[in-house]
């Protein structure tokens, strides 16, 4: 089933007297996830030096559906995936295998002054996954278009301008039979003309497709499955590399050819990942990657010479107390003057030096404020400072430094509503435009102000 709702007249009128590109140029924009460069970095000026005391404006509040997609956010429009699940099968006593769910997917585009719904894509989309909530992956949008990831392999390209249907690619159809354990969750990337996807089968770990025309550039890659990494371009010594991190090992990549410049086996060892946990993106410092996952542990590998060369590899022995280096699940971490911080799989947040793996220190105040399993943390700097968007609905305002955590100011704006491990958890990163936040927990979605309030009406955002 497809269904299309189209731009109201007052919307059309709107668009049509100051024109798409003036739309969605006045503001500083979150277009993907991790930002405008897939950084995390949000760099708007104008932003509040600490939280209120009784929380931050809140602009308005919508209603979506369930599922751990975070919002895109291009001018005066958001736009995110939700589903709307059928009636689960009934279930034999016993019976492990994973069902057939069935259920709607739903790109939806939002007014960011309002918070209504300007226009929304229906597609039928059956789940046979684990944590079957809904899409993972955020929308890229870019050139007036959205491109978007479903949990089971659906990429679209839509027009961003009225949710029209432009080009639509099936990875279970046309590349593999079975989906990733827990749903397609890497983000794509687009470079150039090139709309680059970890999708799965044979030599098709990574492939390209024509933003344009949904056709196949290039393939590269076998893998037994994928994993869940992020695909990220670095420039290292002057030369771009696309860096695919999957349970087998890591790779880098020309971009515009997929040919394959070096691979590295991780864990070291050479036996891949089980069970295939390769989530947060890889970071790049210098000429130095840094990887991390919840049961192989941390390793920073330095790509200056012909082939990688493992700089540390820190990997705790016992999965109950992770005491070596970083355990990560979803979060990326962040490195910054020669030091590196994650939230490890207790929901510890740590300091760790970059240039021997060594923990400095270790705060749970972020998470829980005590041990939880996959305990998470979204982190993004701004000015220096760092705000953290927790698994419990709360936006925390931090600085960070080798001696320490610095707590500013936080805020709870959202409840959990995903029960997970024993815990009620909320998984969907944030986005930070228009000097606003926008985030959602599967049932709300709402924007807060994070303004100063001495910032004149007039000055622009990033102004």
């Amino acid at each position: 089933m497809k269904t299309f709702v189209p731009l109201s007249s007052s919307a059309l009128a709107i668009a049509g007297l100051l024109g798409l590109a003036t739309c969605f140029a006045y503001a500083d924009d979150w277009p993907q996830w991790m930002g405008p460069q897939r950084d995390g970095v949000w760099r708007e000026t104008g932003i509040v030096e600490k939280l209120p005391t009784n929380g931050p404006m809140v602009l308005w509040r919508t209603n979506v559906n369930r599922g751990y997609c975070g919002p895109a956010v291009v001018g005066d429009r958001l736009f995110m995936l939700d589903r709307l699940q059928g009636k689960p099968p009934e279930r034999k006593p016993g019976e492990r295998s994973l069902p057939v769910i069935p259920g709607n997917e739903r790109v939806l585009c939002i007014d960011t002054s309002t918070g209504t719904k300007l226009w929304e894509h229906v597609y039928d989309c059956p789940y046979r996954i684990s944590y079957p909530s809904g899409p993972r992956a955020t929308p890229i949008v870019m050139g007036g278009r959205v491109f978007t990831l479903g949990a089971m392999g659906d990429l679209l390209c839509l027009d961003a301008r009225d949710g029209k249907l432009i080009w639509h690619r099936q990875f279970l159809k046309d590349f593999t039979d079975e989906p990733p354990v827990w749903g397609y969750a890497a983000h794509p990337l687009l470079d150039g003309d090139r709309l680059i996807c970890v999708v799965g089968g044979t030599n098709s770990a990574v492939v390209a497709f024509h933003k344009d025309t949904g056709k196949e550039l290039w393939r590269a890659l076998d893998t037994r499955e994928i994993g869940y990494a992020p695909p990220v371009i670095y420039t290292v010594g002057g030369k771009r590399q696309l860096i695919i991190w999957h349970p087998d090992g890591v790779a880098g990549l020309m971009p515009e050819t997929g040919k394959v410049l070096w691979t590295h086996p991780y864990p070291v060892g050479g036996k891949p990942q089980r069970p295939e946990v390769t989530i947060a993106m890889p970071r790049l410092i210098g000429t130095q990657l840094f990887l991390t996952s919840f049961y192989q542990g941390s390793m920073l590998l330095d790509l200056a010479g012909a082939e990688p060369s493992v700089v540390w590899n820190r990997r705790s022995k016992r999965k109950s107390e992770f005491e070596e280096g970083l355990h990560t699940t979803m979060c990326t971490p962040v490195i910054r003057d020669g030091h590196l911080y994650g939230v490890c799989g207790f929901g510890e947040l740590r300091c760790l030096d970059l240039s021997k793996g060594e923990r400095l220190w270790e705060t749970f105040a972020p998470t829980e404020g005590k041990k939880s399993l996959f305990g998470q943390v979204f982190i993004v700097e701004q000015a220096g400072r760092y705000w953290m968007w927790n698994d419990q609905g709360e936006l925390i305002l931090t600085k960070l430094n080798p001696q320490g955590y610095e707590e500013i100011s936080r805020a709870k704006l959202l409840p959990t509503i995903e029960h997970t491990r024993g815990r009620d958890v909320l998984w969907c990163h944030p986005a930070f435009a228009n000097r606003r936040a926008y985030m959602h927990n599967g049932q709300d979605l709402i924007c807060i102000s994070l303004a100063a309030t001495n910032v004149p009406a007039n000055v622009a955002p990033g102004a």
